[in-house]
């Protein structure tokens, strides 16, 4: 792992689980937030760019690996399966002063923590029949896959210094605009 960060600027470890909306609420967020201040890293994952959901660079597990090995990474955890890593441009943009908003994972929060002691974490929570059907709709789990989700949605939930809860049960344009709003105190 890498050594911790003294930072400038300002790291939002978005996190919640599959289906919760992060995606769509990250994506709708760039549109309204100043492109000066708010900086919206990609994530490289072991997963094909082809599987739908969020935007990101498609690595390899042999080329992750090497990553991680060689020190590439700012910060790196596997989830669901898959890998993933933030590379080192996050630390030279927060000593620049920038508002990072990450996609993160909750397995990722207490490392990610430990590297930068000011982190903010928004925590979406959604309730268990909305993500159900969020999951049914976007099709890339099987029914098991989905159950095993939705259990680890109602099992883990944070509590932590530097959180943020955020419901995302509202329609899409109030859930949107009221995530801005939070980043925008945030920052």
């Amino acid at each position: 792992m890498t050594e911790k960060f003294s930072k400038v600027g300002t790291l939002i470890f978005v996190v919640g689980p599959s289906g919760s909306g992060k995606d769509t609420l990250i994506n709708s967020a760039k549109g309204f937030l100043s492109k000066e201040k708010f900086t919206f890293i990609t994530r490289e994952i072991t997963r094909s760019a082809d599987a739908g959901g969020e935007d990101h660079i498609e690595i390899s597990k042999r080329n992750f690996d090497r990553k991680v090995k060689a020190g590439e990474y700012a910060l790196h955890w596997q989830a669901n399966g898959h890998c993933y890593g933030i590379n080192k441009e996050l630390n030279q943009l927060l000593s620049d002063g920038k508002t990072i908003v990450l996609n993160g994972s909750r397995a990722a929060v207490s490392t990610a923590r430990e590297l930068y002691p000011q982190l903010q974490i928004v925590q979406i929570n959604v309730p268990v029949e909305i993500l159900r059907n969020r999951l049914k709709e976007r099709k890339r789990e099987t029914e098991q896959e989905i159950e095993a989700r939705l259990s680890r949605a109602t099992e883990w939930r944070l509590e932590e210094e530097g959180l943020h809860h955020f419901s995302n049960d509202q329609p899409i344009e109030l859930s949107i605009k009221s995530f801005v709003s939070l980043l925008n105190r945030i920052s």
